[in-house]
């Protein structure tokens, strides 16, 4: 099984040019050999110069061999400069050590949007990173989109690290400036009860003010929203209260609480074609037709 380390080595040895090769493994070997705290975050800015944009594009088995070698850890989005960029954190010799996180700590200290981002995908990756907890949660606090990404999504931290009041904190987040819940990665292993609350509070208050509600926030109940939660989404699926794209996410949110024969009972009924296909769709398949993965599509239905 590969190491991330040696993953980004490989996918990036296929997208580099020979001179930002060159410079990779020169400054690689520069930081293994124990680069002060300055030259690391130096290097970091500096990358960006030597580095030809683009993004990384792993293909699909490259993405298995990745989940393979950290479970919930997903570079489908990365880009080439934080592959390079990462590959630099990961060669430092002490990340197992304070004076590591430390270093990492300096390095966000003079970090810009894109070095920042190139860090929290890294805290992931690192050695202990119940250490790297806080600076985790001050990425899921930013209102940057792609910096709050960078922190929540496509990786195994928070899922792992959060504690419950974090958790729930990043979920709602998430809602509230528009980036992808379905992309939190364990969010199907931690719903509760309390978190289903607050995301039927946060329904009921964007429809109190004539707002359409978001719709992965039914990615936040699953079976604990309770009789509240199923009146909210049969609400969602009446065709004179919510948008396609919401009617269509209160199918799968309706699964998610495993209410199947309520939605058999209403699929002749449909009249709408794209709701009628997917509400099949979902009778006939297995869970993972209506996991957080399916609301993937929901952001085109529209």
């Amino acid at each position: 099984m590969t190491t991330p380390q040696a993953w980004l080595r490989t996918q990036l040895d296929a997208v580099l040019t020979p001179e930002a090769r060159g410079w990779l493994e020169t400054h690689l070997a520069q930081v293994a050999a124990g680069a002060d705290d300055v030259r690391f975050a130096s290097l970091l800015s500096l990358a960006s110069r030597h580095t030809p944009r683009g993004p990384l594009a792993p293909d699909g088995p490259a993405l298995e061999a990745a989940g393979a070698a950290l479970e919930g850890w997903n570079p489908e989005r990365w880009d080439r400069l934080e592959a390079v960029r990462v590959s630099l954190i990961l060669a430092r010799p002490d990340l197992d050590t304070q004076a590591g996180v430390e270093g990492i700590e300096e390095a966000f200290r003079y970090a810009d949007e894109g070095e920042a981002r190139a860090l929290y995908k890294s805290l992931a990756l690192l050695p202990d990173g119940a250490r790297f907890r806080w600076r985790a949660g001050e990425g899921c606090r930013s209102n940057i989109v792609p910096v709050f990404e960078s922190a929540a999504c496509d990786s195994p931290f928070a899922c792992t690290h959060f504690d419950d009041v974090a958790w729930r904190q990043l979920l709602i987040k998430a809602v509230f400036i528009g980036a992808p819940l379905w992309r939190v990665f364990g969010l199907d292993r931690r719903l509760s009860p309390e978190l289903a609350r607050m995301a039927l509070d946060l329904a009921d208050e964007r429809r109190s003010a004539g707002r359409p509600v978001q719709p992965e926030l039914w990615l936040c109940l699953g079976a604990e929203g309770g009789e509240r939660g199923l009146q909210s989404l049969e609400r969602e699926l009446d065709p004179a209260n919510a948008s396609r794209v919401g009617r269509l996410a209160a199918v799968l949110g309706l699964a998610r609480a495993g209410q199947l024969p309520r939605l058999a009972r209403r699929v002749e009924a449909e009249g709408d074609a794209e709701v009628a296909t997917l509400t099949r769709a979902v009778l006939a398949g297995p869970p993972a037709r209506y996991d957080a993965s399916a609301f993937r599509s929901l952001a085109s239905s529209d």
